[in-house]
């Protein structure tokens, strides 16, 4: 079963986000109190957690939840392979698939601390189709 690791906010762009034990995603908006929220195609960012095992060969520090910037840390569903369209039902909200993957600008402090960013590549981003509170171990359901 897909789930929910982690739900992740930051005050700013371009900085690693900071875990929290739940968060309200905002229909149209993106997750509360964080700086990527806002009337765009990329309201709410996720990756999964089998990219961050991908990684830790590269990494020269510990990867926790929330180093490459996303929203929601996922296991058990491969994200960068569901298509754009697509919907996923996250605890209570329902997201849209808007895009895979994003130019990365190699400045930012995740590059820095990791070496490499993973978001280019297996990042995805969505938009709020309808709120609600999410957690981690929330289900994760693709939508028909």
């Amino acid at each position: 079963m897909a789930k929910i690791v982690a739900v992740n906010t930051s005050e700013k762009k371009g900085v690693v986000k900071k875990t929290v034990d739940q968060a309200t995603i905002k229909e149209g908006y993106g997750l509360e109190n964080d700086a990527h929220g806002g009337d765009w195609h990329r309201q709410v960012s996720l990756l999964g957690i089998e990219s961050y095992r991908h990684m830790k060969r590269l990494a020269t520090v510990e990867l926790c939840p929330g180093i490459f910037a996303e929203n929601i840390t996922t296991e058990g569903i491969e994200l960068h392979k569901i298509p754009i369209g697509a919907k996923l039902r996250l605890g209570e909200a329902i997201l849209e698939i808007t895009q895979i993957g994003k130019a990365c600008h190699h400045g930012c402090e995740i590059f820095k601390k990791v070496g490499d960013c993973v978001m280019p590549r297996e990042g995805v981003f969505a938009r709020v189709v309808k709120g609600g509170l999410v957690k981690p171990g929330d289900p994760i359901e693709k939508m028909v």
